[in-house]
């Protein structure tokens, strides 16, 4: 369990980065730091996100723009309001134009730190 807690700091602390107004994909957070196929554990690690109050987890989505994880955001369409407060557009729960808002972790931080 040490290493899914040390692996859920790392992740929190790329995600806090995200701009507001821009969103990342769970792909490329788990990608930028060096686990490219465990984008299901930065999915998990949102979800217990919550409790911490910077962590903004609603500008994680998947490599679609699809907000997958708005369950997470106890059943109502808060991630959406988040997003579209933040002027992000959102129908049918994906985001529209999805490289406008886009942003990549190693683009954007270049390589990764000692996490």
């Amino acid at each position: 369990m040490e290493d899914s807690n040390n692996f859920f700091s790392k992740v929190y602390v790329v995600v806090k980065q995200i701009p507001y107004g821009r969103v990342t994909s769970y792909g490329a957070v788990a990608k930028y730091l060096g686990a490219a196929r465990s984008a299901r554990m930065v999915g998990w690690a949102m979800n217990a996100s919550h409790s911490i109050e910077d962590v903004p987890a609603h500008r994680v989505v998947n490599k679609q723009g699809l907000l997958t994880g708005k369950h997470h955001f106890g059943g109502t369409n808060l991630m959406q309001q988040l997003l579209e407060s933040e002027g992000v557009v959102v129908i049918d729960n994906q985001i529209q134009n999805l490289d406008m808002y886009l942003w990549d972790p190693w683009k954007e931080l270049g390589t990764p730190q000692d996490l």
